[in-house]
């Protein structure tokens, strides 16, 4: 067996099972999780309807490099989404569509890292997707983790780096919006990164799935292509962008998304996949194209989870106050008491499931950044939501 295999940590839902077995839920309130960062809003019925018209599409194997009209439909939403040049984004050479961008940020690493030097470093925020650190490992690299604290407002202190860490690293992985800070990365340090990936010659993974759910229509997040082009790097080198429609779109069972960016590094990702056997079934393709293609549900979908985190927070507001994330679908809120042992009481008063944050964290010589922090994903209808902040806001009365 793969050795580095025993190096992976239990996943931290895994983690919060075995919390949970010593914090029986009351059987007199129903369960509602605000663990897991599983989309509930309806799937727009565009998808459903390109689904159902394609359906016969499934007589012959697709391309691991996806339709062109795919390619095609992706290139003139980033071009639209980024404020990108017209015609900068090559749908043959700058796009390649995924089965969502969980399995590209693992599989990107595979491809990315040259085992043969002697200590390469892949550098992530911390907290993190913890993809990111099994890629890492799973790649023989070694995760080097950068601390997102309130000090920092939830961004790593890339400044804080030194020349020996960027010389080591040949992968970096960013994740804005955040999981689970919601900390937007500005325009100006994302091009400061791409500065240094051409100075220490590595790779930038920007992981952007949560870029499309924000609170001020006029100030939507930016993003690495975005950043790049403003800097001049108009063929995106050392850039790689990951979106998804699971979060955009509510389609997370629909498994969609893409990678774009530097073409020399797509050809190669391309080679990979070809032989890791992950083309994109053809009815999920002309289901994104119609995603892809429409903006409405996107704004509506924005405008529920604004009402959701207004009617949360107001809830909250004088017994846990809440900062309001820059985007994405997470509270990342300071507890009163141990994380741990907060998201056990309300399991265990409340039926109500949260995340501790030190699940999501790695400990470094600074400690755990994660710890006296829950995640709560408000992905629930209103109702739930609010019912939720009421049934927390009993608890933390009670400490």
């Amino acid at each position: 067996m793969n050795p580095d295999l025993q190096k992976l940590q239990p996943y931290p839902f895994q983690k919060l099972a075995r919390l949970f077995e010593n914090c029986e839920a009351p059987t007199d309130k129903s369960p509602i999780r605000l663990s897991i960062g599983e989309p509930k809003h309806p799937t727009p019925d565009i998808i459903h309807d390109a689904i159902i018209e394609h359906l016969q599409q499934l007589s012959s194997y697709p391309l691991t490099i996806g339709m062109a009209a795919l390619r095609e439909a992706i290139a003139t939403w980033l071009t639209r989404r980024f404020s990108l040049p017209d015609g900068s984004v090559d749908p043959e050479r700058h796009v390649l569509p995924v089965n969502g961008t969980r399995e590209a940020l693992f599989a990107f690493a595979q491809c990315i890292v040259d085992r043969s030097t002697s200590d390469p470093a892949v550098l992530m925020p911390n907290p993190f997707y913890q993809i990111y650190e099994g890629a890492a490992l799973l790649a023989a690299a070694r995760p080097v983790l950068l601390d997102c604290t309130a000090e920092n407002h939830f961004i790593p202190d890339f400044d804080r780096v030194d020349a020996a860490q960027w010389q080591d690293c040949q992968l970096l992985y960013l994740c804005s919006p955040g999981n689970p800070t919601g900390a937007v990365i500005d325009e100006q340090t994302l091009q400061k990164l791409v500065a240094l990936a051409e100075k220490y010659d590595f790779i930038i993974a920007s992981d952007e799935c949560y870029s499309e759910i924000y609170f001020d229509e006029q100030r939507p997040p930016a993003g690495l292509l975005g950043a790049a082009t403003a800097m001049g790097n108009t063929d995106y080198s050392r850039c790689v962008v990951f979106h998804s429609l699971s979060k955009r779109s509510n389609a997370p069972g629909l498994r969609s998304g893409f990678v774009a960016g530097d073409a020399e590094v797509l050809k190669k990702f391309l080679l990979y996949r070809t032989y890791h056997g992950c083309a994109m079934s053809p009815v999920a393709q002309f289901a994104s194209i119609a995603a892809w293609n429409d903006e409405t549900h996107v704004a509506d979908n924005r405008r529920r989870y604004r009402e959701k985190f207004e009617a949360f927070k107001n809830i909250l507001a004088d017994t846990l106050p809440l900062q309001m994330p820059d985007a994405g679908f997470y509270f990342w809120a300071k507890t009163p008491i141990d994380d741990k042992e907060f998201a056990c009481k309300l399991q265990q008063q409340q039926n109500v499931t949260v995340l501790p944050g030190s699940y999501l964290s790695r400990d470094t010589v600074n400690g755990n950044p994660g710890h006296g922090y829950v995640r709560m994903a408000l992905v629930a209808g209103l109702d739930e939501c609010v019912e939720a902040a009421h049934r927390i806001k009993q608890t933390i009365e009670t400490l």
